[in-house]
């Protein structure tokens, strides 16, 4: 049984994940505004950009989970310099800050993994998403340099999703017609889930990925790569 700790672990991506990984192993995990009732999960409190309370986790640490994000799309003349650094500073300060606070737990597991979150739009490019493709292009950035910094103890990988029913996505998905349109989007023909994200960071986060690090992997029904 590992010790894994996902930050955003009470919605989205981070709960179904916390759903997946709480059946054979410990974990804990942050909320911020959607406290979950759910005494199988070890949940406390965290507002990205504040300190992170350590006080509550195992000695060792198996995982890291980092999911807090923002999907703000607006024209580049809509947006200003302060805007940027905001979300830089939760997409990507958050991100830092939580890998330091737990580097310590980190390291004194034998096998530990560290699954970031970037987007299918750094690599594929879309109108209005300047601000969002800006941090998770630092996101990717990060893992790739982590991952070397930390080898050959602690793996480092992105998952770069495409739009998912989330939540953080709800105003992009809340009408059958916007549904429809997005789903057309991708090859699949489907807007992607919690889970479709959830399975693949549970799979990085676990043995069966030991030969896998400073990946950016791609979970997004082909958008990124393909056209039908």
């Amino acid at each position: 049984m590992k010790n894994y700790l996902i930050i955003g672990g009470s919605s989205g991506i981070g709960l179904s994940l916390a759903g997946l990984l709480k059946v054979e192993h410990n974990v804990y995990a942050t909320y911020h505004t959607n406290k979950v009732g759910d005494d199988t999960i070890r949940y406390f409190y965290y507002e990205a950009g504040g300190k992170l309370d350590t006080e509550c986790l195992p000695e060792a640490l198996d995982g890291l989970v980092y999911c807090p994000g923002s999907i703000l799309l607006r024209p580049i003349e809509r947006l200003s310099s302060q805007s940027f650094v905001d979300d830089f500073k939760l997409q990507v300060g958050g991100a830092i800050d939580c890998i330091q606070a737990v580097l310590p737990r980190l390291k004194k597991s034998a096998s530990s993994s560290v699954v970031l979150f970037s987007t299918v739009a750094v690599q594929s490019g879309f109108n209005f998403h300047s601000m969002v493709s800006a941090s998770k292009g630092a996101i990717e950035g990060l893992s790739r340099a982590l991952a070397a910094e930390f080898a050959p103890h602690i793996r480092v990988n992105c998952i770069a999703p495409s739009l998912t029913h989330t939540p953080l996505a709800a105003s992009l998905l809340n009408t059958n017609e916007k549904m429809e349109a997005n789903a057309k989007r991708h090859p699949l023909r489907r807007v992607g889930r919690p889970e479709d994200t959830a399975n693949l960071a549970a799979f990085l986060l676990s043995e069966k990925s030991s030969w896998i690090t400073g990946q950016v992997i791609h979970s997004d029904g082909g958008m990124s790569s393909i056209n039908v």
